[in-house]
């Protein structure tokens, strides 16, 4: 069994559109399906996962409601758990959240390059307090992200300032920070009540890093994850195959962290 949970796509008539832009923007990254949600789950069948988490994002205030209508889609809580997304300057924001809840969405994606605020800031406090109050999961881009330069929003520092407004589980994806690996291991590995992805892995994190993180961190800490479209499960198992974890704690990460996190029951 396996549960990817960091995956995306996109409502068929912009997904082609949006792959394209993405991939330009972050440098020419390759597209490893057509970036629609058909596409997700042929690549699925194909590589052997269970289930994978979407995670939407309003990169702007006026297409959240579009956003989260379209999660609620493609969200069938078997095949598909799909996550809603608020954009901070929408001055509904929190009544969007009462209605990602309403809709029977799993959580919540913000990405502080895309969305424009720093991960620290306090007026997202509020909305972090909010989203643990209706008790969903939050998942943060971390880390740099290829198509930005310049400072980064997303430390894993800075989201270690903010973890106090979180009471409901908080996911930090690309293991804790991309490219940001000793800064993860000295803020990050070892906080209460966060969960560290893998995706992104392969080809960026060095495994001597990668085997500090989990072990300051705990396996049962850890979620399988790509960022498909642009890594596949294959890649990210490849890498952490090197890692020498035991085939229990494998398990732990593949699927059993996922099921527990998520509240699926097999």
């Amino acid at each position: 069994m396996l549960i990817d949970f960091h995956t995306h796509c996109f409502p068929e008539k912009i997904a082609a559109r949006a792959v394209e832009k993405l991939s330009f923007a972050s440098g020419g990254l390759i597209n490893y399906t057509d970036g629609t949600a058909d596409g997700l789950k042929r690549a699925m069948a194909e590589e052997g996962v269970t289930s994978s988490v979407v995670l939407n994002i309003a990169t702007n205030a006026h297409q959240m409601k579009s956003v989260n209508d379209f999660a609620a889609s493609i969200n069938d809580r078997k095949a598909i758990f799909a996550f809603g997304s608020v954009h901070p300057d929408a001055p509904d924001a929190m009544d969007e959240l009462l209605r990602i809840c309403e809709l029977g969405l799993s959580g919540v994606k913000l990405h502080p390059e895309y969305q424009g605020f720093f991960i620290d800031d306090e007026k997202m406090f509020p909305i972090y307090e909010k989203i643990s109050d209706l008790g969903l999961i939050t998942v943060f881009h971390m880390g740099a992200d290829y198509g930005y330069g310049g400072v980064c929003h997303c430390t894993p520092a800075a989201l270690t300032a903010a973890l106090s407004h979180f009471s409901a589980p908080v996911v930090a994806a690309h293991w804790g920070g991309l490219s940001m690996w000793d800064e993860v291991l000295s803020h990050l590995a070892g906080q209460k009540n966060l969960f560290i992805d893998t995706s992104f892995g392969y080809g960026q994190l060095p495994r001597e890093s990668a085997i500090k993180i989990i072990e300051k961190h705990g396996i049962e800490n850890m979620l399988f994850a790509t960022d498909s479209p642009w890594h596949t499960p294959s890649l990210e198992k490849r890498f952490i195959a090197t890692l020498g974890l035991s085939e229990g704690e494998k398990e732990l990460v593949y699927h059993e962290n996922a099921e527990r996190l998520l509240g699926i029951k097999r």
